[in-house]
């Protein structure tokens, strides 16, 4: 798998430098015309969101024919927070401690105040922080190529930690390529269409905050939990763990159902989805989905994997 535009691609255009910037004056022609690098249009989306690989509904366990569950059928257990907690726990130091870097497919659909946005799939390329003796070793570094839906595909974005004053660096697709956009990544325009900065992103991040949430239901001791395993995600066989609120608590994260699937061999989660509360006869609210495919580890990635000068890139 590859996450760069083929090295043959031709060169910039005359009047344009891989390395330099556009003038001022076409800033405000980028940010009327495409809302603003990292966003999307604001209008509503009505069609149903993906099933494979980012559900509309809670997950079922596999049917007894599917390949995955060839020599097992799917088995269902209830299990304390505490257990899933520990499990948590025990995949975090696993990615912290060793987990370098990886590439992977990443799909995410989230909603934005009351509009369900579309899914949009980019290839991720992640450096993992490293701490050591409370000092940063190695830096948390993230390179982004949109590949879908059509309108974003070719859209690029670097953000590393230790460069930039901490700004992301981004270009947007296709006719649109004329310059780079630098912001932080929590201003207004990085985050619009976004549920989180680009600084919370990648799978240790989301078991970091998957532990704060379960220390939080185990105060409150309003939350079940199960166990289903195996579980299909695109192949790759999980134990799907799901946690169910009983009730609102009104917290700005509050779900009524979460489902966490976690790689049974390399115990790495690769997929989460959340739902809201949903209206009476209808089916939970989609809030957020996140799933990784094709997840290589430690492949060894490089300075310029987080250059926006890299040839292999379209940055201008």
């Amino acid at each position: 798998m590859t996450t760069n535009p083929p090295a043959s691609d031709p060169p910039p255009a005359a009047g344009r430098s891989r390395r330099g910037w556009l003038r001022p004056a076409a800033v405000s022609v980028i940010l009327l015309g495409v809302g603003f690098v990292l966003g999307r249009s604001t209008a509503p989306w009505s069609a149903p969101p993906l099933r494979v690989p980012t559900p509309a509904g809670p997950s079922e366990p596999a049917a007894s024919g599917d390949a995955l569950v060839a020599a097992a059928t799917p088995t269902t257990r209830e299990a304390t927070l505490e257990e899933v907690l520990q499990m948590a726990r025990e995949g975090l130091d696993q990615l912290e401690q060793r987990i370098d870097d990886y590439t992977a497919t990443l799909v995410k659909q989230e909603r934005i105040g009351e509009t369900l946005r579309p899914p949009e799939t980019m290839q991720i390329k992640l450096q993992t922080r490293r701490v050591q003796d409370g000092q940063t070793v190695r830096p948390l570094r993230v390179y982004l190529h949109f590949t879908d839906p059509p309108a974003v595909a070719g859209r690029e974005v670097i953000w590393r930690e230790d460069a930039n004053d901490g700004k992301l660096v981004a270009h947007e697709a296709g006719l649109l390529n004329v310059m780079r956009v630098s912001l932080p990544p929590d201003s207004f325009l990085a985050m619009r269409g976004n549920r989180y900065p680009i600084t919370q992103i990648g799978m240790t991040n989301l078991v970091r905050k998957l532990i704060e949430r379960g220390e939080l239901d185990q105060q409150t001791a309003s939350a079940t939990v199960s166990i289903t395993a195996p579980h299909d995600v695109a192949g790759r066989a999980c134990q799907l763990i799901q946690v169910r609120h009983a009730e609102p608590n009104g917290r700005p994260d509050d779900f009524s159902l979460a489902e966490i699937a976690i790689d049974q061999e390399r115990q790495i989660p690769l997929q989460y989805t959340a739902y809201g509360w949903p209206a009476e006869g209808e089916e939970p609210p989609l809030l957020e989905s996140y799933t990784y495919l094709d997840v290589e580890l430690n492949v060894g990635l490089a300075e310029d994997d987080f250059d926006p000068d890299n040839p292999q890139y379209d940055f201008p």
